[in-house]
């Protein structure tokens, strides 16, 4: 099995989570990742996050709420397959010191995107912001 991360739009409950359960995805664990990251409010359709990393030691980054899913082989090159720019897959550093496979934005999407990282992760970010 292949573990991977995501932090937004791909989560339980999110616009994009089918693309996990419609290949028998298995839910593992909601964590987080090392307070390394920086997240913004991407401009697409559905709203997604962009997550980068940044230097250690940088201003304004913060620990991201994750959620942890394990896909077979197969089925996670076919989901890869169909992630479309400017997201792809990299490694993520969850709070534990370990690595795994996850969601990364190239940086060419941040330009006029909003800076959410103080809201700890996409959930609290739509909550916060949304009507309602």
């Amino acid at each position: 099995m292949t573990l991977i991360a995501v932090v937004g739009a791909h989560l339980d409950g999110q616009p994009l989570n089918h693309q996990l359960t419609s290949r028998r995805a298995r839910f593992v664990a909601r964590t987080e990742t090392a307070p390394l990251y920086r997240m913004f409010a991407l401009r697409t359709d559905p709203p997604k996050p962009g997550l980068v990393r940044v230097v250690d030691g940088e201003e304004g980054a913060g620990a991201i709420e994750v959620e942890l899913w394990d896909l077979d082989p197969a089925a996670f090159a076919s989901f890869v397959d169909e992630i479309p720019s400017p997201l792809g897959i990299g490694r993520l550093v969850l709070d534990d010191d370990s690595d795994v496979a996850g969601f990364v934005c190239e940086p060419y999407a941040l330009h006029g995107a909003q800076d959410i990282t103080e809201y700890g992760g996409w959930r609290a970010y739509l909550a916060a912001t949304r009507p309602g």
